[in-house]
């Protein structure tokens, strides 16, 4: 068996088929925009802040356990994210021929290693963390913005596809531990 028909061909070749998809997008100021205003909620993780101080806006238990959730997820999606980066080194996409609209949403260019995506990494950890029993609606809005910001990932060109599906799967196996252990 030849190497171009190797596990890693199929990732790209996969990679590759998903940024297609995109690229009829790439250049409309609407999606553009809504990409970068998406990824600028996830950097720092300013949208799951947010999310905490709503849950936290009671004081009590509800604060005690929203901060410490955030926290929680804050930390460790970062530690995770950081050792990971570090030793799988993956270039990021190609962005020379990346025609995106001046949409004046400033946003900030990736300078680590591609896999995982850390906004998508730390997003779906949060969601995961954030997630209340019994709450299905505002756990499905959670899941569904962790997914906006793993899709911005890509539209962007600042992940493959295959970075924004590693991070979706590490950040809500680590957030089910993580949610297990507080």
């Amino acid at each position: 068996m030849s190497n171009s028909s190797g596990p890693m061909e199929v990732v790209r070749s996969i990679d590759g088929a998903v940024d297609r998809l995109f690229e009829p997008l790439r250049g409309h100021p609407a999606a553009d925009s809504a990409a970068r205003a998406i990824s600028v909620l996830g950097d720092h993780g300013y949208v799951w802040t947010g999310v905490a101080m709503w849950r936290g806006r009671r004081s009590g238990r509800a604060r005690r356990d929203a901060v410490r959730a955030l926290g929680v997820a804050g930390f460790s999606s970062l530690a995770v994210n950081t050792v990971i980066k570090r030793t799988v080194g993956r270039p990021r996409p190609d962005t020379t021929d990346l025609a995106l609209s001046d949409t004046g949403v400033p946003i900030r260019r990736p300078t680590s290693s591609s896999f995982p995506s850390g906004h998508t990494l730390a997003a779906f950890c949060s969601a995961a963390v954030l997630s209340r029993p019994g709450h299905r609606g505002a756990n499905a809005s959670l899941y569904a913005m962790a997914a906006l910001i793993g899709a911005s990932r890509i539209h962007l060109r600042d992940h493959h596809a295959s970075d924004v599906a590693g991070g979706m799967v590490i950040g809500t196996a680590l957030g089910i531990v993580v949610r297990t252990l507080r």
